[in-house]
């Protein structure tokens, strides 16, 4: 086979604007790849230091965002599967309060059913951290969106196969008083 045609093709696109940017990029990707930051939308999340938002502080009776990302994943049948430590399997189907950074999922200024993140959303359509980093809420009542920090209590669900790939779920929730 002549290779002649495809270096060709690569010499006249490496020629224009835009493939000399694309061709850089590519150059800077393995480098990329071992940056130390975490990968957006993966693990427990990112707080970006430029965000205007401070991260979250522990608090004395929230469930901890540090035990809720303890999970570790296994591949089963084509699919990654959590496994959770004895300490967040303990907490299934039990009363907890939970604080973090609301991802509406409704239309309004009020929700009944959002994302609850561990870090602030920087981008209105990416999702800042990973499953371990998320849990989903469904209140009695609804809660005004805030950028701030939110709390909720409700009773969580450990979910070892959701359909949708998360991991944590508040049924029965209620926001309390901002932390």
């Amino acid at each position: 086979m002549n290779s002649r045609p495809a270096l060709n093709l690569i010499a006249r696109f490496a020629e224009t604007r835009r493939g000399l940017l694309v061709m850089g990029l590519m150059a800077l990707l393995p480098g990329l790849a071992q940056a130390q930051a975490p990968s957006i939308g993966q693990g427990p999340g990112y707080h970006d230091p430029r965000s205007p938002f401070k991260p979250l502080q522990e608090r004395e009776g929230v469930l901890s965002w540090s035990l809720l990302a303890a999970v570790t994943t296994r591949t089963e049948k084509n699919r990654l599967l959590p496994t959770f430590p004895a300490a967040v399997q303990a907490l299934n189907q039990k009363k907890v309060k939970v604080q973090g950074f609301m991802m509406p999922l409704e239309p309004g200024d009020k929700q009944r059913h959002f994302l609850l993140s561990s870090v602030p959303t920087s981008c209105s359509f990416c999702v800042p951290a990973g499953a371990e980093g998320l849990v989903e809420v469904f209140t009695q009542q609804p809660v005004r969106y805030s950028l701030e920090p939110v709390l909720v209590e409700g009773v969580l669900a450990v979910l070892s196969d959701d359909p949708y790939g998360l991991y944590y779920r508040i049924n029965g929730g209620q926001g309390l008083a901002a932390p």
